[in-house]
């Protein structure tokens, strides 16, 4: 083809989650209300784990990383879909695409990463609780930590790299509500069928091994529940029914989307929606209805934040300097 002739996209066009406009304000609501959950939920768990030092052990330091990972993946492409239900025409500059696609994997990539660490957290405290805390040092969630970004950066470099060089001359409209990157590439001009191959490959294979790892640690962590009958290993059970619950519902539509080649645009689309908004906000209220821990902390710090009569001054105050 010669280039002379190419006309190269310079932006995309995104289809968002539905062509109708009567939607579009109703959309605009629910989906503000549920990223305001989301920042809320999350910077929540946040602040009581920092705030109170009976949560300063290797589990809820690495639940409080988790909650910040999902403001992360919330937040990526979130504002930009709200934005977009006020207006007809939503278009993305080719950068700014590019750099939604470069986050989305390095936040996913990242935690999926963490969710392995909470794992190898539970095995360790629930296997070998003679050398927890020998085990997971400080120093060790810490490079947990690190390595979390470390794999989500690499992953997302990697993913970029198949995408940066295609020549994008013609179609440009996205069916969803930002750059997925498999609906990117099928953008391009010119046959995209290896290309394709490669980021299933890649996204396939960080997904696929950190499920596995994840299901034989539980595997391994729920025999040894099983064969234990104290009240220690019934509080096991319900902190692991809440992190068997977040890997079920992050990975279940990761995998299915990047994995499963037969899936349509209508349900990658609704996936989507699933693991960037339903999961950020689901987790902190998994994490928090099973915790007494957590809940027990976040009542000190109502009860420190918010004393009685405090809301109620503060309403009173409000209305009067309306009233002014």
């Amino acid at each position: 083809m010669n280039e002379t002739n190419l006309s190269w996209v310079t932006e995309f066009v995104l289809l968002g989650l539905s062509n109708s406009q009567e939607l579009q304000p109703f959309l605009f609501l629910i989906f503000s209300l549920l990223y305001l959950a989301i920042l809320l939920g999350n910077f929540l768990i946040i602040l009581t784990v920092t705030s109170d030092s009976r949560l300063h052990t290797p589990m809820y330091f690495l639940l409080a990383n988790l909650s910040f990972i999902d403001i992360c993946v919330a937040s990526f492409a979130t504002p930009k879909m709200i934005a977009d239900f006020l207006v007809e025409r939503k278009v993305i500059s080719f950068d700014a695409c590019l750099a939604q696609i470069f986050f989305v994997h390095l936040f996913t990539g990242s935690e999926m990463v963490i969710l392995v660490s909470m794992a190898y957290d539970r095995y360790v405290a629930i296997c070998k609780p003679l050398h927890y805390m020998t085990i997971m040092s400080r120093r060790v969630c810490i490079a947990l930590v690190l390595f979390s970004w470390f794999v989500g950066f690499i992953h997302t470099t990697s993913q970029l790299a198949f995408t940066v060089n295609l020549p994008f001359c013609g179609p440009n409209q996205v069916d969803s509500f930002f750059c997925d990157l498999p609906l990117v590439t099928k953008l391009a001009c010119i046959d995209t069928y290896v290309v394709s191959l490669l980021i299933v490959a890649d996204s396939g294979f960080l997904s696929m091994s950190s499920f596995l790892l994840l299901v034989v640690s539980y595997t391994v962590i729920l025999i040894t529940v099983r064969n234990r009958s104290s009240a220690s290993m019934a509080k096991a059970r319900s902190t692991l029914t809440a992190h068997i619950t977040v890997v079920t519902l992050f990975f279940g539509p990761c995998i299915f989307i990047y994995v499963w080649p037969f899936s349509s645009y209508s349900v990658d689309k609704i996936l989507a929606v699933f693991y960037t908004i339903f999961t950020p906000i689901l987790n902190p209220v998994i994490y928090t209805l099973r915790n007494k821990e957590v809940k027990s902390a976040m009542s000190k710090l109502k009860s420190r934040y918010l004393k009685p009569g405090q809301v109620s001054a503060i309403i009173r105050n409000v209305l009067f300097l309306e009233m002014k």
